[in-house]
């Protein structure tokens, strides 16, 4: 081998190291520059995003109710005993104060008022000093639920008579300092013990997967056959793509209210039907009733009915989004491949199973997993139907009712958490195994 082509040889075999595509010190400025332009959105989209997410973590934590939103303050009222119209005449002026809390503790109180001219000080509270007409009592605290009162007595002399004026027209006011249960120091575990050694709170899971998995199978399927029943253009075809739009863009409070009303066991339509037609032979609460015997091969089950109702009008109301996204992606399916399907003899059922499907996978996944989140945090249509009553009750109308109804908002922000973290663990789940594979 000769030098110059063992040189080359080298050289193939042992390429140089490749250099590091460094920047310049114009597009480092520029970059620097960028970063710094960005920082605000960036600070304000994750404070947007981080910010509710972190209180409801600190508020799960926090034995507090709904009544410890306001931190204990002190309260005073003023009143009048004896007759201040009359020279020389002695009459009491009362402060009561009172803690706003039951619990909290107010400390470092200070009362200040102002008396009208004419009025003079006879005998003063130990915790008051009188400076000319101005009052300032001073307490060192108040228990959770504490009172006090404080008196002194006063008379007016012939000035203040020929004008009187109460000495309640003043108000007066007062501070102290106490600490809010939101921004003290003490953590607690109690509301998640609560929530989980609770039963209650499985059967409501329990009722939430099972209102999650259904409404969104059901939305993805009624889509994919509307889907597929306008993928092919007729007469008409824009016009039922409109109205297949109804569910979906109207108000859910209205069309929550129509869904009442057609069911309703005394006057419903939906009942009348089924009364004329002899199913059945009285109306039947389709919202009301938790459950109904039926009888399958001779095996008696309890068939959820309200559960099974509010999942039905999930599925209705928002299939039109499935089928919006699915009806797209059929559209783009090149024709050809249908067409080599029915020269090769396939029946529509075989073309829609070979090559309609499998090209619909990722949107199919994708539309599941968006309508999971979605379903899984649906509160207003449950609250709406039926109130979380018969069975219908989930995690999120468990939210309102832990956080509001029984007014323990720990409680309630830690059953938010616990859907945070469901959620969380389906979306890696999703995204490790399912995704990965239709990838």
């Amino acid at each position: 081998m000769t030098p110059s082509h063992s040189t080359e040889y080298r050289a193939a075999t042992n390429p140089p190291p490749m250099r590091k595509n460094r920047l310049g010190p114009m597009a480092r400025r520029e970059a620097r520059l960028a970063f710094w332009m960005l920082a605000p959105t960036f600070v304000i989209v994750m404070g947007i995003v981080l910010f509710p997410l972190l209180a409801n973590f600190w508020i799960s934590v926090k034995p507090v109710k709904l009544s410890d939103l306001r931190p204990p303050s002190p309260v005073v009222s003023e009143r009048t005993r004896g007759d201040y119209d009359v020279a020389g005449q002695e009459f009491r002026i009362q402060y009561r104060l009172r803690n706003s809390s039951q619990k909290g503790e107010v400390t470092d109180i200070v009362l200040t008022d102002t008396l009208p001219d004419g009025i003079t000080i006879t005998q003063n509270d130990p915790v008051c000093t009188i400076t000319g007409q101005n009052i300032r009592c001073s307490l060192d605290h108040l228990e959770g639920g504490e009172r006090a009162r404080l008196e002194l007595s006063a008379i007016a002399d012939e000035n203040f008579v020929a004008n009187p004026v109460s000495p309640r027209d003043s108000e007066p006011a007062i501070t102290g300092t106490a600490q809010s249960i939101l921004t003290s120091s003490k953590f607690t575990l109690d509301n998640f013990a609560r929530i989980f050694d609770s039963r209650e709170f499985w059967s409501v899971l329990s009722v939430t997967i099972a209102y999650t998995v259904f409404g969104t199978l059901g939305a993805l399927v009624l889509g994919l056959f509307a889907a597929q029943m306008l993928n092919k253009p007729f007469r008409g075809r824009s016009i039922l793509r409109g109205l297949f739009l109804f569910p979906y863009v109207a108000p859910v409070i209205a069309v929550a209210f129509t869904w009442i009303i057609l069911l309703d066991p005394f006057n419903g339509t939906f009942n009348a039907i089924l009364q004329r037609m002899n199913i059945t032979g009285e109306g039947i609460n389709f919202f009301g009733q938790r459950a109904v015997p039926i009888d399958i091969f001779g095996l008696t089950i309890d068939f959820p009915l309200a559960l099974a109702t509010v999942i039905a009008f999930e599925a209705w109301r928002y299939f039109p989004l499935s089928f919006l996204f699915i009806l797209a992606r059929m559209q783009s399916i090149s024709s050809d491949m249908y067409e080599a399907a029915e020269v090769d003899g396939a029946t529509p059922l075989q073309q829609f199973w070979h090559i309609s499907l499998p090209q619909l996978l990722g949107i199919l996944s994708t539309l599941f997993l968006l309508r999971f989140i979605w379903t899984f945090n649906k509160f207003d249509d449950i609250f709406l139907l039926t109130g979380g009553a018969a069975g219908t009750r989930t995690l999120t109308v468990d939210v309102y009712e832990q956080g509001f109804a029984l007014s323990n908002l720990g409680a309630g922000a830690a059953v938010a958490v616990a859907i945070f973290i469901l959620l969380l663990a389906f979306a890696v789940v999703y995204f490790k195994f399912v995704h990965r594979e239709d990838s």
